[in-house]
């Protein structure tokens, strides 16, 4: 399942000696157009654990990254949650849900939009799930400071933390774990949503 992030602008065209704008001075403003701009996008996959094929060779058919999470949540012979996983996880759901990338264009970094975002889209798809697995990782590996491998674990550790924070807890091998019945997974979608709210009343002042 992939999910694209859009931001909603208005745009002001004065003609071609007017520079474009993002916002204007009214909102009635007969020169603006609204326009949704792709700023990022997330990749899901659901795994369903009782549909008869086995789950664990299928994900590895999909790709290397299902597979290592196969390795370390599956049963090889069943399919299904490893009896040591099954006995951590709450009997809500049959799925797996994977939460596989978050990607935001580089200028809305660093302001915890991605977290903010994921958990929205988690609280969305995780109906029938059992439970939300990821790994942390880097996916933009443009930036030359990231080839320093201090600086890549820096990174990688704080993404993790921005996971940790809505109730991912690292269970193996990188491969990080979430029930969909996570207490904290509730309070801190409040939290972040005010943090939204936030976040958007100081940029509209900003660009004012």
């Amino acid at each position: 399942m992939d999910v694209s992030i859009r931001h909603r602008r208005r745009v002001h065209d004065g003609g071609q000696d007017a520079p474009a704008r993002s916002s204007c001075d009214t909102a009635e403003c007969p020169a603006c157009t609204v326009e949704d701009v792709t700023v990022g996008s997330m990749a899901f996959y659901r795994v369903h654990l009782d549909r008869g094929r086995n789950a664990y060779w299928a994900m590895e058919e999909e790709s290397e990254d299902l597979y290592e999470t196969a390795q370390v949540l599956l049963d090889q012979q069943t399919g299904s949650f490893s009896e040591e996983v099954s006995e951590m996880l709450e009997y809500i759901g049959t799925d797996l849900l994977v939460m596989d990338r978050v990607t935001l264009d580089r200028q809305w970094r660093g302001h915890g939009l991605a977290v903010i975002l994921a958990t929205e889209a988690i609280h969305r798809l995780m109906p029938g799930c059992r439970a939300i697995a990821c790994a942390p990782g880097i996916t933009d590996l443009s930036s030359h400071r990231l080839k320093d491998r201090t600086e890549w674990d820096r990174v990688t550790a704080k993404i993790a933390q921005g996971w940790e924070r809505i109730g991912f807890r690292l269970y193996r091998d990188g491969i990080y774990l979430l029930s969909p019945a996570s207490q904290a997974l509730e309070e801190q979608r409040g939290e972040l949503r005010g943090r939204l709210v936030e976040l958007g009343a100081s940029w509209r002042a900003a660009t004012s």
